[in-house]
């Protein structure tokens, strides 16, 4: 046992909380102290709540959201334009747009972009359930950082689906270069959804 440590048990609730992004061992710390000042009750509905992102989560089988059926709110529900698939990089990216209540459209998540420096091809991504999902005069927005990966994640779904009639737009560069979608504020975002273009190569 780490001798900085006077339980076996705190010291492994504390690398298993520091084993989370942006959290290091002094927070981990921190955290863990925290959670043993709370009833036990507390302890156990906390665990019992990460566990089941384990367990009870599943993904949209649809735009690969993450859902607690077979279908996300947003692919189930009705009212939205099942015309329009807004494609982004990752669970958070649809959190930050849904924010902005200017898009009425679904979503398709790709779980990550192209990237050959990280290991990260085509295939790994979504892209052919997205394809599987486009049908002629349907709209896709690229919604995707414009940084170098996600432009060229963008031009290689450009490529792949010109030609089957579909429009393709991206969304208005209120967003500087290289930015992340996840850091944009609410008001920046839900003017770039709004005022959209035609995707250029």
């Amino acid at each position: 046992m780490n001798s900085n440590y006077p339980s076996r048990v705190l010291q492994d609730a504390v690398e298993a909380i520091s084993s989370l992004p942006g959290v290091g061992s002094r927070s981990a710390l921190r955290l863990a102290l925290h959670l043993l000042r709370q009833p036990s009750e507390t302890i156990h509905q906390f665990a019992t709540a990460v566990d089941r992102l384990a367990t009870d989560v599943h993904y949209c089988g649809q735009c690969m959201m993450v859902a607690d059926g077979d279908l996300c709110s947003i692919c189930a529900d009705g009212k939205r334009d099942q015309r329009t698939i807004c494609v982004v990089e990752s669970v958070r990216d649809v959190m930050s747009i849904e924010a902005t209540g200017q898009y009425n459209g679904v979503y398709h998540v790709l779980g990550g972009i192209i990237s050959p420096i990280n290991g990260i091809a085509p295939s790994d991504l979504h892209i052919k359930e997205l394809l599987a999902r486009l049908e002629e005069g349907m709209e896709v927005i690229l919604a995707l950082s414009g940084d170098v990966e996600g432009e060229t994640t963008s031009f290689y779904i450009y490529r792949q689906i010109a030609g089957l009639g579909v429009k393709v737009t991206t969304l208005a560069r209120g967003l500087g270069f290289g930015d992340d979608l996840e850091y944009a504020d609410a008001l920046t975002l839900g003017r770039s959804i709004a005022a959209r273009q035609p995707f250029k190569p």
